[in-house]
């Protein structure tokens, strides 16, 4: 069942949708609108929009778009009743009790206690004699009680079936259970522990929920390390190890990057409370753009070996797409920050704060990893490694940091700098027009109806959808037009299934006058994915200047190609009155 209509008419008149993304992205006033980089795909120039007239958003790169609802959905990967309640506590209203179908919200909570119950079983059990395994093993790693309970670490048990025993016992399904991941069905359907004979570290989001687990073999068994899947409440791209802590600990607006869970841990034990893992995975974007909400600068600590490298050079143009200013550091003796900080005893802390301090950017990082695979003890190795540089700077958007060290590299080669310059304006603006190309054929995939995944039969029907689309749109600024538009054009007339929804929708709500104002966008969160909130902000957004005089046009579309569509009707149609549909096409073509 719904939410009340009071209810929700009170939440949208409470939640200004620019205070609430704000807090999210950085935006700018453009006219009456506000824009920023969007927080949903990596972009150089801003096509994110918010509308505060309509309490909407749109964004023109990746069509994200829909409501405030939509925006608190889609950025903290919750479901619609999550998301309004989340906003009720933000503007201090009560959720109502009744009357919610909250089934995917309930799941959710489940799993979120499920979690939270594991990660206490598995701190009590490293605690108990089962558990000293786990403990002579921080012990090595010179982590004290209290590091091991701040970052509730714990103890899976060699038994297969302990924790699933434990969370029967709690009144928690077998179901619920594998949601969680927390454990597997066997061959023989039951439930069996996914996690055993592990150290085990939560893995707790932004909000203080344990959303996930990593665990570690103390043998050379592999894998080495097992870690969640994904779950209702849990997305690998997205999962940052320490982040709840490091958001509220940044120095100089700054987070450390580290490569483990140990390495992170070791750092917060030295007081470097900024440290943060990638949870295993190779960085995402998903990931660069939350550590961007927090911090302006990263300083990247892998490991020094090819594998650390590797990722690390993964990681830069990541972390650049999302904005962040980037630094890489290199820990001596190709230890890892856990091994070095240990090795240093009390000066651990200090001598690798200044490690930070001293630490290179990107650029200088990626031109030493150039320069070190070649030999300029001769000119072919010379020249082979300034062509390379000279792709690298180019890839530089900044044209001022670009000639810093195109002037370095003249004086470090002996190669006049004009030559540079010359060469790098050819590798500047190759990649310009590779840029263009890509960013030509990314928005023909968007826009694209084949790859139409809310409107699929869109593909089948353009011209016509495009009319449903324009009068959906029209129809939203033009809500006087409802009853005569509902006598000439019911739903029934609609091609694709999902505009004629839409549309009937929407006269619903204005003739049987279901909202207090004029129908918004926000009025369709409840019954639209966040894809679908999506593409109605597209329609309404991209058609805000169809007025009621253009409605006959996209009427006379709609009734007469519409009619050609429907197979079994052309089939049984009368001759003449089909001949006479296809003359009048023709005059429109014309």
């Amino acid at each position: 069942m719904p939410l009340p209509e009071s209810f929700m008419q009170d939440l949208k008149s409470r939640c200004d949708i620019t205070d609430i993304v704000s807090s999210y992205v950085n935006l700018k006033r453009r006219g009456k609108n506000m824009v920023g980089l969007c927080p949903f795909h990596n972009e150089k120039s801003p096509s994110f929009n918010v509308y505060p007239e309509n309490n909407s958003f749109y964004c023109f790169g990746c069509g994200a778009g829909g409501d405030v609802i939509t925006f608190i959905r889609k950025i903290e990967n919750l479901d619609y009743i999550e998301a309004v309640k989340m906003l009720a506590d933000r503007v201090g209203l009560q959720m109502p009790e009744q009357g919610v179908d909250d089934s995917m919200s309930r799941l959710r909570q489940r799993v979120l206690e499920i979690n939270r119950e594991s990660a206490r079983f598995f701190h009590s059990a490293l605690l108990s004699p089962e558990g000293k395994p786990g403990l002579d093993y921080f012990a090595r790693r010179r982590l004290p009680m209290k590091m091991i309970r701040h970052f509730g670490l714990g103890w899976a048990p060699e038994s297969r079936f302990a924790l699933v025993n434990h969370l029967r016992s709690k009144g928690y399904s077998e179901r619920e259970m594998i949601a969680a991941n927390v454990a597997v069905e066997t061959r023989s359907g039951r439930a069996m522990d996914r996690f055993h004979a592990r150290v085990m570290f939560p893995i707790i989001d932004l909000r203080g929920n344990v959303v996930a687990f990593g665990g570690r073999i103390l043998t050379n068994e592999k894998p080495k390390y097992i870690n969640t899947s994904d779950t209702p409440v849990y997305h690998k791209s997205s999962g940052l190890f320490a982040m709840n802590f490091a958001k509220n600990a940044l120095e100089n607006d700054r987070i450390i990057l580290a490569e483990g869970y140990m390495d992170v841990i070791s750092l917060h034990k030295a007081g470097i409370e900024n440290a943060i893992a990638s949870l295993g995975t190779a960085l995402t974007a998903e990931q660069a753009r939350i550590i961007a909400r927090y911090a302006k600068e990263v300083v990247i600590c892998y490991d020094s070996d090819e594998a650390g490298q590797k990722a690390a050079q993964r990681a830069i143009p990541i972390l650049r797409g999302a904005g962040l200013l980037v630094r890489v550091m290199a820990v001596p003796g190709n230890k890892d920050p856990d091994e070095f900080i240990n090795a240093c005893g009390d000066e651990g802390a200090a001598r690798f704060r200044r490690l930070i301090e001293q630490s290179g950017n990107d650029v200088e990082y990626r031109l030493a990893k150039l320069k070190s695979g070649y030999d300029l003890s001769n000119e072919n190795g010379r020249i082979q490694y300034l062509m390379a540089a000279v792709e690298l700077l180019a890839g530089l958007e900044n044209a001022i940091e670009r000639d810093v060290y195109v002037s370095r590299l003249s004086q470090e080669l002996n190669v006049d700098k004009n030559a540079i310059l010359q060469q790098m304006s050819v590798s500047v603006r190759k990649k310009a027009r590779a840029a263009q190309r890509q960013q030509q054929r990314d928005m023909t995939e968007q826009l694209s109806a084949r790859r139409d995944t809310v409107n699929p039969e869109k593909r089948r029907y353009v011209r016509v959808a495009n009319a449903e689309e324009r009068l959906i749109a029209c129809l939203f600024h033009n809500n006087d037009l409802a009853q005569s538009l509902n006598r000439r054009v019911p739903p029934e007339k609609f091609v694709t299934a999902f505009n004629r929804r839409l549309y009937q929708s929407l006269l619903g709500k204005i003739i049987n006058e279901e909202t207090v104002t004029s129908p918004q966008i926000t009025d369709f969160s409840a019954e639209c994915t966040p894809d679908e909130m999506g593409r109605l902000a597209k329609i309404v957004q991209e058609n805000a200047g169809i007025t009621a005089k253009d409605a006959e046009e996209y009427v006379q579309i709609i009734l007469s190609e519409g009619a050609l569509t429907d197979t079994d009707k052309v089939r049984g149609a009368n001759p003449a009155d089909l001949q006479a549909q296809l003359d009048a096409l023709r005059k429109q073509k014309k």
